[in-house]
């Protein structure tokens, strides 16, 4: 039976995996996100979602829990005006971000890192070998955002749901009564996109069917 971990503990992720049928267990990492961009020197919206859901994705994948498992690390930024934006963490940092973007439009960027722990020999159960894999890749949505008022933004922010979410909103919580349309893959914006797991699954030799609860 094919294993796959999920390295985040975003419960935005888990509930999309499970509401899409696709059996997982979570084991979260313990990478210091801003080392690891002050390490590298990334600052490219793109490229550091890509680099992020690759050091989760590795530091997992580097545990004893791992072994003979599919791992899937994800991490999410939001671009706007050209500039990065993670979990803004503060409510002035939120209310500052969200009167900026409304009635404008930025770009969701979700990485997504898959490492095969899978043992590359067959073994004497018959189970197939791994492909010893480590791939990613990033998946983009364009946002665009309502008006909002500075009373709704500050009743959003009192919520809580904003402090911990890259770019300071959702879109399947409250945050989605300001996003007027998505361009792009919706699921991106949630924060794991399954058509990209699909395909990093199949350059690792695994249809996503083989994740689906057996009947």
């Amino acid at each position: 039976m094919v294993r796959l971990i999920l390295a985040s503990q975003s419960p935005a992720r888990t509930k999309l995996l499970t509401e899409a049928g696709i059996r997982h267990t979570v084991l979260v990492s313990d990478v210091d996100e801003d080392a690891v961009q002050a390490r590298y020197g990334v600052t490219d919206p793109h490229d550091t979602a890509l680099l992020l859901a690759r050091a989760k994705a590795e530091a997992v994948a580097a545990l004893p829990e791992a072994d003979g498992a599919l791992v899937l690390g994800c991490d999410s930024v939001f671009e706007f005006d050209g500039e990065a934006h993670g979990k803004p963490y503060t409510a002035a940092v939120a209310r500052e971000r969200m009167l900026r973007m409304s009635g404008n439009t930025g770009v969701l960027h979700t990485g997504h890192w898959l490492v095969d722990c899978r043992d590359t020999e067959p073994d004497d159960g018959g189970a197939s070998p791994g492909t010893g894999a480590t791939l990613g890749t990033v998946a983009s949505a364009e946002v665009s955002f309502l008006e909002m008022d500075a009373m709704e933004i500050d009743a959003y922010i009192a919520t809580g749901e904003p402090l911990h979410c890259a770019g300071s909103f959702t879109i399947d919580g409250l945050g989605g009564a300001f996003i007027r349309k998505v361009d792009g893959d919706p699921h991106t914006v949630v924060g794991l996109s399954v058509s990209t797991l699909r395909a990093l699954l199949a350059s690792a030799q695994v249809r996503i069917t083989e994740l689906w609860p057996e009947s």
